[in-house]
């Protein structure tokens, strides 16, 4: 049995666009195209594109999916692999949701007080978040670099003690960048790169940036929205003034 491009697209969700381009970049060509020009798809197609689906849930991007879902031959083996990202996933939510209700909880508590008093220990505002997607996006988009560094090591060696010594000490630094900001200090002023010094230390422990390679993590943090909630929780408008600062750090510390 074979369904129509608009069939597929009304029981998947997925605009025809969207499944044009996808044929367009190699990642689910249909199974025949009809003397009209239509595309037709099959059972295997759409198998493939649930594994699609599932893996934009992820937020992989189509290039990375593509290669996992050429990777797999067996569709039985492709779905206990994205069922194991799933359950990973779902662990990783949990955490960020319990960060969120715990949020909620303290400052429900302490509303009316100062706001400096709201939150009694800044640190539990980023419990639920994974500090190694740092690293792990540095090692994906510049493999070179890390390889060379052998930053792997060294991020594994560390205890559990010692990675959420420098979880605490990270936020702490984006508190005092949010107070800069807050103060309208200029993003090149002595006092916010002394703060970046700090930064691009405690980032070299696991990966040595470039001026270009930290202007464009400076970007990434700033728009990918993973990246950009960390920073909005603890100010609005923090991202980009972060973004900004670092740019300016790398051009007249780094190049």
């Amino acid at each position: 049995m074979s369904w129509s491009i608009a069939q597929v697209a009304q029981m998947s969700g997925v605009t025809s666009r969207t499944l044009r381009h996808y044929d367009q970049i190699g990642l689910l060509p249909p199974a025949r195209v009809g003397r009209n020009g239509y595309r037709y798809y099959e059972e295997d197609q759409l198998l493939r594109l649930q594994q699609v689906l599932v893996l934009r849930e992820l937020g992989l991007g189509l290039t990375e999916i593509k290669e996992i879902v050429e990777r797999h031959t067996d569709p039985i083996a492709a779905l206990r692999e994205h069922h194991q990202r799933l359950l990973a996933e779902r662990d990783r939510l949990d955490g960020v949701v319990r960060m969120v209700e715990r949020t909620i909880a303290e400052l429900q508590e302490n509303e009316g007080k100062p706001t400096m008093s709201k939150i009694s220990r800044p640190e539990n505002l980023f419990d639920g978040f994974d500090s190694a997607r740092y690293a792990a996006d540095a090692r994906e988009r510049w493999p070179e670099h890390w390889q060379q560094s052998g930053r792997q090591e060294l991020l594994d060696s560390r205890t559990p003690q010692a990675l959420e010594r420098m979880q605490r000490e990270a936020t702490a630094g984006m508190i005092r960048m949010a107070e800069h900001m807050l103060a309208a200090t200029p993003v090149d002023a002595p006092a916010v790169f002394a703060e970046l010094d700090i930064h691009y230390r405690h980032l070299s422990e696991f990966w040595t940036p470039t001026a270009e390679q930290y202007a464009q993590l400076a970007r990434m943090q700033a728009e990918e929205e993973q990246f950009r909630a960390n920073y909005e929780q603890v100010a609005e408008g923090l991202a980009e003034y972060m973004r900004d600062a670092m740019t300016a750090y790398g051009q007249a510390r780094l190049s």
